[in-house]
């Protein structure tokens, strides 16, 4: 017994040095806790309000930024959500191979944060996917003309309904930003749908329809699965013009407004859940919103702003880049205005969800958020072509610290990471399509479809 007691009083004396950490432990705790409290009044005392920086729930349609001319309904939303990833409506395709293989999702997929997990998106003409669209390259029956690929990186629809122009350029919108440019609406081109006068969500899914030979075509709609929703979304427009391809790119312009990142951290962290940031992400906070002065063009809800900076990146280049960048797209917003003093100006991007892509930029010349901070924070222009005059003003060196960029790429990757985008994404269309977004054979082995 003795040796027993002794055994034990040893085995307690051996634990005293950790019980003793305990109180060490909860200070940990109430720091962390004190962390989160100063953020919160920090942002607070800057914006006024925590309301200014939270996104909407997806259904909370009053709350989310409409187009007056097309207000978001839960019948529109349903609609073009199916027609968002519906690759049956690939039928005007330049090569019988491309046939009904590709649809809008093709360059903007819920598994690259709805870019494209390519450094240029290729709808009709592409060829697999791998496992978030990294492995798409170009269809060998295809003419390298025939492919449907852009001259810049296809920009993301997550959270653009803060937006009020769409590109890079802003060139799709009527309203708003775009008020005053009306001689850029060049006829014979897609900025003619300007005309139409909706905003930028709006007229880029009518323009984009027929750019990517997107059709509405009478055997899917009038005869076909898709009538019933038609007639649920636009009761109010008769027959005759009912199953169009305008109304149905405002109804997948409804569905991309409602295609927000509010399951992130740190949306979370706004409506005052806690223990979701670590204190580097809540350092990042800091930085982001103060040292950093990201938010000077990243603001709002979106963290994106309707504001067009040079900030002299590298446009597409590279042996893997089809086709050729022309000077208006080299030349942002100026291309589009045609305004000298908008040149080499793009517009600014939301931040969330950027953990899953592998091209940042307007060019895709970054592969990683720590390096577009880093070129940031030196504020050297990569880009020769863009003459130094042209720079942004907010395009200044930052001082930050090699340990401050590694909190504000952890607050940006992790806190700004909705990782619940699958559930924008429809299990089947009403055409039975079951496999997103493509449904050329590569693509199909690739993501496992049958």
């Amino acid at each position: 017994m003795f040796q027993q007691a002794k055994r034990l009083a040893l085995y307690i004396l051996a634990l005293l040095p950790f019980l003793s950490c305990e109180p060490d432990f909860d200070f940990q705790l109430v720091e962390d806790s004190n962390l989160e409290n100063e953020v919160r009044e920090e942002l607070t005392e800057l914006l006024g309000s925590l309301d200014r920086l939270i996104l909407p729930e997806s259904d909370a349609y009053s709350q989310i930024p409409n187009d007056l001319r097309n207000p978001i309904t839960a019948e529109k939303v349903a609609l073009g959500k199916f027609l968002f990833h519906e690759t049956e409506l690939g039928v005007a395709a330049k090569v019988t191979e491309g046939l009904k293989t590709y649809s809008c999702a093709s360059c903007h997929h819920a598994k690259a944060g709805f870019q494209s997990g390519m450094k240029q998106g290729i709808g009709e003409g592409g060829w697999g996917f791998g496992t978030f669209g990294e492995l798409r390259i170009a269809n060998s029956l295809y003419p390298i003309d025939s492919i449907d690929v852009q001259p810049i990186r296809s920009p993301t629809i997550l959270n653009t309904a803060y937006q009020d122009v769409m590109l890079w350029n802003g060139q799709f919108g009527a309203t708003g930003t775009n008020a005053g440019t009306e001689a850029s609406w060049t006829e014979g081109t897609p900025k003619a749908r300007n005309n139409l006068g909706f905003q930028g969500l709006e007229i880029q899914a009518i323009a984009g329809m027929g750019v990517h030979r997107l059709n509405v075509s009478p055997e899917n709609i009038d005869n076909g699965a898709y009538k019933a929703l038609f007639d649920a979304a636009y009761p109010d427009i008769d027959i005759d013009q009912r199953y169009s391809l305008e109304n149905a790119g405002l109804a997948i312009a409804a569905f991309e407004r409602t295609v927000l990142s509010n399951e992130a951290p740190f949306q979370k962290f706004l409506k005052g859940e806690t223990g979701l940031m670590s204190d580097d992400e809540l350092k990042g906070a800091q930085l982001f919103f103060g040292k950093a002065k990201c938010m000077k063009c990243h603001s709002g809800p979106g963290l994106n702003g309707m504001e067009f900076h040079a900030l002299g990146m590298n446009d597409l280049s590279g042996n893997d880049v089809i086709g050729q960048v022309d000077a208006g797209t080299a030349k942002g917003r100026g291309g589009f205005t045609n305004d000298s003093n908008d040149d080499y100006k793009f517009k600014t991007p939301t931040l969330y969800n950027l953990k899953d892509v592998q091209f940042l930029g307007h060019g895709g010349s970054f592969s990683t958020v720590r390096e577009v901070i880093a070129y940031k924070n030196n504020a050297i222009a990569e880009n020769n072509l863009v003459p130094t005059e042209r720079l942004s003003d907010q395009f200044q060196a930052l001082g930050l610290t090699d340990e401050e960029i590694s909190q504000l790429t952890m607050f940006i990757e992790n806190s700004l990471y909705d990782p619940n985008l699958s559930r924008y994404v429809p299990a089947f269309t009403p055409l039975g399509t079951s496999c997103f977004p493509n449904a050329d054979e590569q693509s199909l082995l690739d993501m496992g479809c049958n």
